[in-house]
């Protein structure tokens, strides 16, 4: 079991940037993929960023790359998804998810239902 909780979201101008949190709290001995993805109004929810529990390895949509960064404390009970030059299309809901791996993972996961345990999201909303 993993929970996990979200902060950070907002209201920002286009150009701007924010820094999303997503706080884990799991059993000891317990290893897993983190991801971000986000569900803007009338629209599936869609990837944005994934990283691996061994936090070697990190992976972004095409949408976000040069301007999100995915990173996690080095007790990894933390993930962090910093986001730069944001743009009105990138407002949505964004949600971290979490998904039960071996101790040496180093993969990372783009689909949704790759993930077991989420948050419970945090809007942020970009203006023209």
């Amino acid at each position: 079991q993993v929970h996990l909780a979200e902060s950070g979201g907002g209201l920002v101008q286009a150009g701007g940037s924010l820094r999303l949190s997503c706080a884990a709290s799991a059993a000891p001995s317990t290893f897993y993929t983190m991801g971000w993805f986000r569900q803007a109004p009338g629209k599936e929810r869609e990837f944005v960023a994934s990283i691996a529990w061994s936090g070697d390895n990190t992976y972004l949509d095409e949408s976000v790359k040069g301007r999100f960064t995915i990173n996690r404390d080095n007790d990894r009970t933390t993930m962090y998804l910093q986001m730069n030059s944001l743009k009105p299309e990138d407002t949505a809901v964004y949600y971290c998810a979490a998904k039960s791996v071996s101790r040496y993972s180093s993969y990372v996961y783009t689909r949704p239902d790759h993930y077991v345990y989420w948050g419970q999201g945090t809007q942020v909303t970009v203006s023209s």
